[in-house]
C-alpha cells in the first residue's frame, strides 16, 4: 500500500469518527416507553450538535449507564402538573396529544437548566415523574428521523 492510500483511509476514518462524536450518530429505539410514536427496534439518527431544546422535542438522555428516548414536556424554570387527565404547564393548560395510556396526577417544578420529560406510552416509561428533572448536560441530543425500518423511514413527531 501507497503512503498516499494510508493517509487517504486515515482521513477518512477521522472525519466518520468526529462525524459520530459531535455531530451524528445512529441510536437504537429499546422497549415499548414512546409506543405509539415509536416502537422497539427502530433505528433513529441522533443530533448530538442541536442543543436548543423545545417542549415536545424527542431528546436521548444518559441515565446511568444506559441511554433512553423520551419526549420533552417542561423546560427549565418551569411547573409541570398533570391532574384529572389534563397537562398544565406554569397552570396553563396544555395539548397533550402524543400521550397513551393514563397518567396518574402529579406536579414538579424543574430549576434553572433543568428539563422534565415523559415517554408517550404514559403508563410504561421510566421517566422524570420516577428519576426528576433531567439537568441539560445529560441530554445527549435530539432526535426526530427513523431510518428503520424502511416503512417507517423519515419524520416524527
Amino acid at each position: 500500500m501507497k503512503k498516499n492510500d494510508i493517509i487517504s483511509y486515515a482521513v477518512i476514518i477521522l472525519v466518520v469518527v468526529l462525524i459520530r462524536t459531535f455531530v451524528v450518530t445512529p441510536i437504537k429505539v429499546n422497549g415499548d416507553s414512546m409506543n405509539n410514536t415509536l416502537k422497539d427496534g427502530y433505528l433513529m439518527i441522533l443530533k448530538k450538535f442541536d442543543k436548543s431544546y423545545e417542549r415536545k422535542d424527542i431528546v436521548v438522555i444518559k441515565y446511568k449507564d444506559d441511554k433512553i428516548i423520551k419526549r420533552i414536556i417542561g423546560l427549565p424554570q418551569e411547573d409541570v402538573k398533570y391532574e384529572s387527565g389534563k397537562l398544565y404547564i406554569n397552570d396553563t393548560e396544555i395539548e397533550d396529544e402524543t400521550a397513551h395510556g393514563q397518567t396518574k396526577d402529579f406536579k414538579y417544578y424543574c430549576g434553572k437548566g433543568e428539563y422534565f420529560v415523559m415517554g408517550d406510552n404514559r403508563e410504561n416509561s421510566l421517566d422524570s415523574r420516577i428519576i426528576g428533572c433531567i439537568p441539560e448536560s445529560d441530554i445527549m441530543g435530539s432526535t426526530d428521523f427513523v431510518i428503520f425500518p424502511f416503512n417507517k423511514f423519515g419524520s416524527v413527531v
